[in-house]
């Protein structure tokens, strides 16, 4: 099959992109940077330069590709500033929104090719029950004001691409080449300077999911998941950020986190980081794992984290200088 992926470049795509080739198909990546272009060559796909909020852009280059499947993991989501979260992902909602409207409408002016659409388990879960929660279960009613855009643009993304009988995959947090959560990362660099702190009690539950695996379960979905559907794609363990976090710290080399009190979190971090460290819910990746077939390579975070980003290595003490 002919893959188009939209959003080609980021940690997803470039780990999505050899995978795909290695199973026999032909891959179309798209790029807003005609210097990236070389990148996705040298991976084996062929490269559009595209914005995905360019209608006709999209149109001209999708129907330049004829594809069979579109791969939507368009997002701009580097460097996110929690304390001003509206404002951070402003751009990944348009993406979200329209860019997932433009999609769509190319595709059914085409070859009418099935979308898979990258959306995200765990802060937009309904934050009350049990800590773990399924594809079935309610999506926040309520989310703290700065998160209720990017909410709406995550609800608006899967109702659109479901209803045209496309799939959306709820993907864990990424970890992994690429992705802030790595040796040299923006996170790792926040945990190697005490900038990342358990805040409260550390209750909000997270999932992980690490590239390859992120891969694996796309290509899963474009093999054998079922049009219409929505797949939580992550680990087998999701846990409680007094957990992982503190796990990772020692992973890096770094000092145990602080842990600093909801109400300092609040004026430090904002609401909405407040709520993703104490009130967040895990995802269960029993769907895909039954459906499509897929098992994570990374079962759990705790074995991830420790073959990705190892302590830094210290400088041996000088030797002892002998008495005189």
């Amino acid at each position: 099959m002919h893959i188009f992926i939209a959003g080609a470049t980021g940690a997803a795509g470039r780990t999505l992109i050899p995978m795909l080739i290695a199973d026999g198909h032909t891959v179309t990546g798209t790029t807003r940077s005609e210097a990236k272009a070389p990148a996705l060559r040298a991976l084996g796909a062929r490269p559009a330069v595209m914005d995905g909020l360019d209608r006709p852009a999209v149109l001209a280059a999708v129907r330049a590709a004829q594809p069979d499947v579109i791969v939507h993991q368009m997002t701009a989501l580097g460097g996110a500033d929690f304390r001003r979260f509206a404002r951070s992902f402003a751009q990944t909602n348009r993406l979200r929104t329209e860019g997932t409207e433009h999609l769509l409408e190319a595709a059914a002016r085409t070859t009418g090719a099935r979308v898979i659409a990258q959306s995200f388990a765990g802060w937009p879960s309904e934050r009350t029950g049990g800590p773990v929660k399924t594809e079935a279960d309610p999506l926040d009613p309520d989310p703290p004001r700065a998160m209720r855009e990017a909410h709406a643009a995550i609800r608006r993304l899967e109702a659109l691409v479901t209803g045209a009988g496309g799939i959306a995959l709820r993907y864990g947090g990424f970890y992994g080449p690429g992705t802030g959560l790595t040796a040299g990362g923006e996170q790792v660099e926040l945990l190697l300077r005490r900038r990342f702190p358990v805040i409260g009690s550390g209750d909000g539950v997270w999932s992980f999911a690490h590239t390859d695996d992120v891969a694996s379960a796309t290509l899963a979905a474009i093999q054998a998941g079922r049009p219409g559907e929505i797949y939580n794609v992550c680990d087998d363990e999701p846990a409680p950020v007094r957990e992982w976090l503190p796990h990772l710290a020692r992973c890096v080399g770094a000092p145990a986190p602080r842990t600093i009190p909801v109400w300092l979190a609040r004026v430090a971090a904002g609401p909405a980081a407040v709520a993703m460290m104490t009130s967040s819910r895990g995802a269960s990746n029993a769907k895909a794992r039954a459906e499509l077939g897929w098992e994570p390579r990374h079962a759990s975070w705790r074995e991830g984290f420790a073959t990705l980003v190892r302590p830094r290595s210290r400088a041996p003490r000088p030797a002892a200088r002998s008495a005189r």
